[in-house]
C-alpha cells in the first residue's frame, strides 16, 4: 500500500479545534462580505494588545501570577535554563522536550555543536566579531509564564506540521529549525539530500533539445481516485487496488492540521507573543544596522571584483506575457507591422486575416502608438481591482493583440511571443548576472495542452540558460464548467497532472514533454484571490470526481489537490532520478486569511508579487533601495535570497553562491560570490537560533516543573 500521512485518531481536542476553526472561517466570511474594493488593501490596526479591555485583563492575570506559587516554580526553572542559553544556541540532536544537560555558560561566538552534551567544542567555522544586541530577563516577551508556555507549544506544533508536509513532497525545510524540533533527519541525512532535484543546464556543446536520452518505459498504470492520481505496478495490482508505494496526504489529517493552524491564529497568548517578538526583532535589526553598518560596509569594500551589479539575481515572479517591458513590446509591434504587414496572422470564420487587416479592424496605425496608449503598465488603481489588473494584458485594450502577441496557441503557433521571449533571454544572457523564472499557463481544459506547450518550446527553441519555467494553473474551473468544457473538477485535475505521470513513467513515448519538464521547476496557482467561497474545505467536502456544480472550489480545495498530486509525482520522479517540482502559489494578495493557512501547509514558498511593472529587474532593485533606504548589503542579501528561492540547479547555486550555500549561517555564505557581509549572515543565524531557543527553553521549563511536582 502507498505510504501516507499517519492517520490521526480524532480526539476530543481535535473536535474542539475543528469547531473553533469553523467559527474562524465563518468570521472571515462575514468580514469578506463587509469589505469594499479599497479595504482589501488597507492595513488595519491589528495589535492584539491594543484594546483597553485586553490590557486590563492581562494586568489582572499578571498580578494573579505574581501571587502564584506554581508560577514561581516555573519562573525559577525557566531562569535556570535561560542562564545557559545565550544569543547563539545551536540545538543538539536530542528531543527538545528532553531535559537539558547542565554545562558552563559559553560565549556567543562559541556555538554548541550537535552531539556536544557535556563539554564545550570548538566552533566549526569562524564566527565574525560584531556588536550584538541581547536582552536579559525571564522570557523577553512581556507576557505571563503560562501564556508563554502555551504560545511556545502552539508555535512548535505549527512548525512540526509544516515540516511534515515539506519533507514528504521534497520541499525545503530549514535544517536548523528541524534540529530544534528534534527531527532525526536533520543530523542523520546528508545536507544535499534535503534539496529539491532541479535538472542542471546542458553544458556546451550539448544540445538542450536532445530527444534521444529518454529513460525506458516502466509499464506502470495510472488511475485517479478521489482527485489524486495513483500509480500501479501492473494490471493485476490495479485490479487488487494495491498502488505503488508513493506517499500521499491523508485528507482527514490535512483538514485537522488546517484546523489547528486556523485555531492558532485566534489564540490570544500566541498572537501577543508573536506581535511583541516581531516588533522587538524589527527594532533589533535597526540597532544592528546602527551598530554594525560600517563594519559590514568595510567587509564589502575589501571584497575584490564583486559588487551589487555582478552578483547573481533572479526574478522569481514574472509571467511570460509580461517578461518584456512595455517599450520592448511596443517596439516589437511596430517592427512586425513595418516588416510583415501582409503576413496572414489569424483566421476568422474561414477567412484569412493579415496583420494589416488586424490593425485596420481596430482603427489604429502602430506608427502612432506610444507607451501610454499601449496601456500595459501597472497604474495606481491596478492592484486593488483585479479586473483592471487583468486587462493590462490586452495591449491598447484589444484582446486581438493579446491573442496575437502574448499567446502560445494561435494561428502562428505562438511565434511572436516566442520571438520576444528569446529577445528577453538574449538580454539576460548578455547581462550575465540576471536570471528569470517566467510562468506559462496550463488551464486543464484538455490533456493536449501539455504537448502543445512542449512543442512550442522546442519548435521555437525558447530554451535559455538564464531562464527556468514555472507552470501557473488559473483557478477558473467555474468558467470551463459553465461552458460545458469540463464535466467535473476531477477531470480538470486529471488533464493537468495525468500527462506528467505518463511522461514520467514512459518518457520514450512522450519525448517532447519529457524534454520540456527538464526545464520546469515548479507550479503556481493564480486567480483573483478576493473572490471568496462560502464553502469551507473539510473531509466532508465533495470529492473532485463529483464536484460537478458550476461553483468554483475554494482556494484551500485547489491547493490541497494540487499539492497532493505534486507530492505523488515528485516521489515517482525521485525514484526514477528525474527532476522534482516545487509548489509556489500566489497567496496573500487580497484573499482570506484561510489562503495563508493553506499555503503554510502545502507551499515550498509563496511566489507573490505585482505584474507588469514599468522597470526591468535592475531598476526594481534601484527603486526599492530608494523607497526603503536599502544599503548595498541589503540589496545583495535580497539577490542572494532570490537565487536560493529559485529553481536554479544545485550545481548553479554552488557556482553562484558558493560550494556550501545549502548550509545555514556564515558557513553557507561565500562573500566572494554573494557580496553579503559575514556579519549580516551571522546576525541572521544567531537571531534565528535565539528565537527557536525561546520556544525550546519554554518547553524544557515545563518538563522540569512537571518533574518537580
Amino acid at each position: 500500500m502507498p505510504r501516507q500521512f499517519p492517520k490521526l485518531n480524532i480526539s476530543e481536542v481535535d473536535e474542539q479545534v475543528r469547531l473553533l476553526a469553523e467559527k474562524v472561517f465563518a468570521k472571515v466570511l462575514r468580514e469578506e462580505d463587509s469589505k469594499d474594493a479599497l479595504s482589501l488593501f488597507t492595513v488595519p490596526e491589528d495589535c492584539p494588545i491594543g484594546q483597553k479591555e485586553a490590557k486590563e485583563r492581562e494586568l489582572q492575570k499578571e498580578l494573579a501570577e505574581q501571587k502564584s506559587v506554581e508560577t514561581a516554580k516555573r519562573k525559577k526553572s525557566f531562569k535556570m535554563i535561560r542562564s545557559q542559553s545565550l544569543s547563539l544556541q545551536i540545538p543538539t540532536p536530542q528531543d527538545w522536550k528532553g531535559l537539558p544537560t547542565i554545562s558552563p555558560a559559553i560565549s556567543p561566538t562559541t556555538p554548541v555543536l550537535p552531539g556536544a552534551t557535556s563539554q564545550l567544542m570548538p566552533a566549526p567555522y569562524a564566527m565574525p566579531e560584531f556588536q550584538r544586541v541581547t536582552i536579559s530577563g525571564d522570557y523577553c516577551a512581556g507576557i505571563t509564564v503560562e501564556d508563554y508556555e502555551q504560545a511556545a507549544k502552539s508555535l512548535a506544533k505549527a512548525l512540526m506540521i509544516r515540516e511534515k508536509y515539506a519533507r514528504l513532497a521534497y520541499h525545503r525545510f530549514p535544517r536548523t529549525t528541524a534540529r530544534y524540533l528534534g527531527q532525526p533527519w536533520a543530523d542523520t541525512t546528508p545536507l544535499e539530500e534535503g534539496l529539491p532535484d532541479f535538472h542542471p543546464p546542458p553544458e556546451p556543446p550539448e544540445d538542450p533539445y536532445r530527444l534521444d536520452d529518454a529513460p525506458p518505459n516502466l509499464g506502470y498504470l495510472v488511475r485517479m481516485q478521489g482527485g489524486i492520481l495513483f500509480v500501479y505496478d501492473n494490471q493485476k495490482m490495479l485490479e487488487c487496488q494495491e498502488p505503488h508505494s508513493l506517499p500521499y496526504p491523508d485528507l482527514v489529517t490535512y483538514t485537522v492540521d488546517m484546523s489547528h493552524i486556523l485555531a492558532l491564529i485566534t489564540d490570544g497568548p500566541t498572537k501577543t507573543y508573536c506581535h511583541r517578538r516581531l516588533n522587538f526583532l524589527e527594532s533589533k535589526f535597526s540597532l544592528h544596522e546602527m551598530l554594525n553598518e560600517m563594519s559590514e560596509f568595510k567587509e564589502l569594500k575589501s571584497n575584490p571584483h564583486r559588487d551589487f551589479y555582478n552578483v547573481r539575481k533572479v526574478d522569481t515572479h514574472i509571467h511570460v506575457a509580461a517578461c518584456m517591458n512595455q517599450k520592448h513590446l511596443l517596439r516589437f509591434i511596430k517592427h512586425t507591422y513595418q516588416t510583415e504587414p501582409d503576413r496572414i496572422v489569424a483566421e476568422k470564420r474561414g477567412r484569412k486575416i493579415t496583420l494589416r487587416q488586424v490593425f485596420d479592424s481596430l482603427h489604429m496605425d502602430p506608427y502612432y502608438l506610444t507607451v501610454d496608449s499601449l496601456d500595459v503598465h501597472a497604474g495606481r488603481q491596478t492592484f486593488h481591482r483585479f479586473d483592471k489588473f487583468n486587462s493590462k494584458y490586452n495591449p491598447v485594450g484589444a484582446s486581438e493583440l493579446r491573442d496575437l502577441y502574448l499567446k502560445t496557441e494561435n494561428y502562428l503557433g505562438g511565434e511572436y511571443l516566442a520571438r520576444m521571449v528569446k529577445e528577453v533571454a538574449r538580454e539576460l544572457e548578455e547581462s550575465k548576472y540576471q536570471y528569470s523564472e517566467p510562468r506559462l499557463s496550463i488551464y486543464g481544459r484538455s490533456a493536449e495542452e501539455w504537448l502543445s506547450l512542449a512543442r512550442w518550446f522546442i519548435q521555437h527553441k525558447v530554451y535559455s540558460p538564464n531562464m527556468r519555467w514555472i507552470i501557473q494553473v488559473p483557478r477558473i474551473y467555474d468558467i470551463f464548467r459553465s461552458k460545458n468544457l469540463l464535466p467535473s473538477f476531477g477531470k480538470m485535475l486529471e488533464n493537468i497532472f495525468l500527462p506528467l505521470f505518463e511522461a514520467t513513467i514512459n518518457p520514450q513515448d512522450h519525448r517532447e514533454l519529457h524534454l520540456f519538464l527538464k526545464y520546469v521547476t515548479g507550479f503556481d496557482s493564480v486567480d483573483d484571490e478576493s473572490k471568496h467561497s462560502e464553502h469551507m474545505f473539510s473531509e466532508k467536502s465533495p470529492s473532485p470526481d463529483i464536484w460537478t456544480s458550476e461553483q468554483n472550489p475554494p482556494y484551500s480545495y485547489y491547493l490541497y489537490y494540487m499539492y497532493a498530486n505534486i507530492m505523488v509525482l515528485n516521489n515517482l520522479r525521485r525514484e526514477r532520478g528525474l527532476s522534482t517540482f516545487l509548489f509556489r502559489p500566489h497567496c496573500g494578495e487580497a484573499g482570506s486569511i484561510t489562503h495563508l493557512v493553506s499555503a503554510f501547509l502545502t507551499a515550498d514558498n509563496i511566489s507573490h508579487g505585482l505584474l507588469l511593472k514599468k522597470e526591468a529587474l535592475m531598476e526594481e532593485y534601484a527603486i526599492a533601495a530608494q523607497v526603503w533606504k536599502l544599503s548595498t548589503c541589503d540589496l545583495c542579501e535580497i539577490a542572494r535570497n532570490s537565487v536560493l528561492q529559485s529553481g536554479l540547479s544545485h550545481q548553479e547555486k554552488q557556482r553562484f553562491l558558493g560550494q556550501n550555500y545549502y548550509k545555514e549561517g556564515p558557513e553557507g555564505n561565500d562573500i566572494r560570490k554573494t557580496n553579503v557581509a559575514q556579519i549580516r549572515m551571522a546576525f541572521r543565524y544567531e537571531t534565528l537560533c535565539n528565537e527557536l531557543s525561546f520556544l525550546s527553553d519554554a518547553m524544557k521549563s515545563e518538563e522540569i516543573t512537571a518533574l518537580t511536582k
